[in-house]
């Protein structure tokens, strides 16, 4: 109902301008109807102007209505002043020639009945007539002339930039880059592939084509970039216009999405098109004000802080004013360049950062125990699958080890919340890093279950685009390398988020904690990493197999063709987020599964050789890769 509502304002609003318009140009029509009179008086050298104009009132009345009804029937209302053209003008001259044969006539029958109007009078009016009424219709086409002249002389040195997208987006870019002081960029031209756009001007800046011109456009105006103006279009579309842009310049900014735009379109809202824009999907939302509720106030403690995950994790928790926020990461190169982040984009944020290892128990009690963290999210982990199947040892003794410390410790400390990063390769694995995983959601709901005070819950997700290890930076590196792009498989495919949506949704999945649960993230319908490749490829100016060859190096010890989200004994149950869903827990032999995890360690750390056959133990679901053993 709203939008319906929303629609009818629009249209009225619109409405209501054209119909201005209109009122506008016939005005000034009349105007110079009586402008032309009164010269013609003036070079009649009569004195009296109160009778003369009380003999021709009559007169003018007819001449003005016959001129509106000529121009009306010569589209001379349908034009946009600022866009008037040549085309235009031959319209008014076939008009007037109409108007100066009903004058004749006209004067014929005047003179005929005994009539004073002179044909030289006829001829002057409609001369003076003619020229005001062109000039006044040409003037704000100069007047925007003049001023883009002015404007590209004072441009100097800035960037000359080609604005796809002439709606309010667009036009407040350019009016920002026109009149702000603090851009070194300056609009040369719009491009809209809405055909009634064109020929229109936005601030002097005129609409020259649709995006199958760009090429020559961009050469024409000589530019150097191009800014994407278009946040409300969906992402699909979207997907295209950018393969288009990057044909023609690397120097591609757009806007974000029109609901991450909170405070209206700026300059300062561009950026560079992101991998977000592979997906060809609408972007992830959630309920912030979930977030806030649970969050604020809070100690909260976030493992692996550095990391892909773990640092996006940090920069939305010091958004919603944790009393303190503690980073935990061994590496101090990455836990570094997040404190400083947020020390300068988040001064008000009580930070603590520290250098330590998830697989050190004692030091993980002492962070606890001094510290007192009431929400713990641990995204400390080995990933990286080819690695993990080279050290299956030391992806258990981080993954499954340093997640039992961490979660040991928050429930000893009586924490209200402990949110645990788990993987879709934790299902039906096929390779180690996968299968520690498993085993972390089996602490998690095993510790969960006896706690009376902590809320225990797993976050299920698959690949995060732009994450540490994920192809789109690799295939990005051999892009801008020459090629090749190397593939595992063409028909391989995978889910996808992007960092802040897989984040976004894990944060308010904590918020729906109730102890025990697995949650599953819907990240849509799965990507074939070849076509992501070809769109990539496509999206830095290239073709496929043309500039940039595309080769196939075989699956990767333990990599599947495809990821799953859920074991067959699971069940999908959904919650207020769509996106979000709830896994049905498995039942397993909880005794016999901790006494397992004795042995486990203990072969861990004596670096056994048969690792894999010992997580197949723990975990049957688990199905180790007889292709590299």
């Amino acid at each position: 109902m709203c939008d319906i509502l929303a629609d009818f304002q629009e249209n009225m609003r619109n409405y209501s301008k054209k119909i201005f318009k209109y009122f506008v140009m016939i005005g000034c029509d009349l105007l110079s109807v009586f402008f032309a009179t009164a010269l013609v008086y003036f070079f009649r050298n009569d004195n009296d102007l109160g009778g003369f104009f009380s003999k021709v009132w009559l007169v003018l009345l007819i001449c003005a209505a016959i001129k509106v009804l000529i121009l009306f029937l010569c589209h001379q209302y349908s034009y946009i002043l600022k866009n008037y053209s040549i085309k235009g003008a031959i319209w008014l001259t076939a008009g007037y020639a109409v108007i100066f044969v009903i004058f004749i006539i006209f004067v014929a029958i005047n003179k005929k009945n005994g009539g004073t109007i002179l044909f030289r009078d006829l001829l002057l009016y409609l001369a003076i007539d003619y020229i005001v009424t062109l000039a006044l219709r040409f003037s704000v086409r100069l007047k925007n002339a003049i001023i883009q002249y002015i404007r590209r002389a004072a441009s100097g040195d800035k960037e000359r930039i080609i604005v796809v997208g002439a709606g309010d987006a667009g036009a407040t870019i350019v009016k920002e880059m026109l009149y702000s002081d603090k851009t070194n960029r300056y609009p040369v031209a719009l491009i809209d592939d809405d055909l009634s756009k064109k020929g229109s001007t936005i601030e002097g800046v005129k609409v020259v084509g649709t995006t199958d011109d760009l090429k020559k456009i961009y050469e024409k105006y000589d530019a150097d970039g191009i800014i994407v103006a278009m946040p409300a279009v969906p992402a699909e579309r979207l997907k295209d216009i950018y393969a288009k842009c990057h044909k023609v310049s690397c120097n591609v900014l757009t806007l974000p999405g029109v609901y991450q735009l909170v405070n209206g379109v700026k300059l300062s809202n561009l950026k560079k098109i992101d991998m977000q824009d592979l997906l060809g999907r609408e972007p992830v939302k959630v309920n912030l004000d979930e977030i806030m509720e649970y969050i604020e106030h809070k100690v909260v403690l976030v493992t692996g802080g550095g990391g892909s995950i773990g640092s996006e994790l940090c920069r939305q928790i010091a958004t919603h004013n944790p009393a303190k926020l503690i980073i935990l990461d061994i590496y101090e190169n990455n836990i570094y360049d997040i404190e400083q982040e947020l020390k300068f984009n988040h001064p008000e944020v009580n930070l603590l950062t520290l250098v330590a290892s998830v697989r050190d128990k004692g030091k993980i009690e002492d962070v606890f125990k001094k510290y007192r963290p009431q929400i713990v999210f641990n995204a400390a982990a080995h990933k990286h699958v080819p690695l993990m199947e080279t050290s299956p040892n030391e992806a258990i003794k981080n993954n499954v080890f340093g997640t039992l410390n961490v979660a040991t410790m928050a429930e000893k400390y009586k924490a209200d919340r402990f949110v645990q990063i788990s993987t879709d390769k934790a299902v039906n694995p096929t390779n180690i890093m996968g299968a520690s995983k498993r085993m972390c959601e089996m602490i998690i709901q095993a510790i969960g279950k006896k706690s009376d005070h902590c809320e225990f819950v797993a976050v299920r997700f698959g690949n995060v685009l732009g994450s540490n290890g994920s192809v789109v930076p690799l295939f990005t590196k051999q892009i801008e390398a020459g090629g090749p792009v190397t593939l595992t498989h063409k028909d391989i495919i995978r889910y996808f988020m992007t960092i802040p949506e897989a984040v976004s949704l894990v944060l308010q999945s904590g918020a729906y904690a109730k102890g025990g649960e697995i949650y599953v993230l819907d990240m849509g319908e799965p990507v074939r990493i070849y076509d992501m490749a070809v769109n990539l490829i496509r999206l830095l100016g290239h073709e496929p197999d043309k500039d940039i060859k595309i080769v196939y190096t075989g699956l990767r010890p333990g990599e599947k063709l495809y990821e799953e989200r859920l074991m067959k004994e699971e069940g999908l149950k959904k919650t207020a987020n769509g996106k979000i869903s709830v896994a049905k827990p498995i039942d397993f032999d909880e005794e016999k599964f901790f006494a397992s995890l004795d042995m486990l360690y203990k072969a861990a750390y004596e670096e056994t050789d048969e690792m894999k056959k010992l997580v197949h133990e723990l975990v049957p679901t688990y199905t180790i890769d007889k292709r590299f053993e």
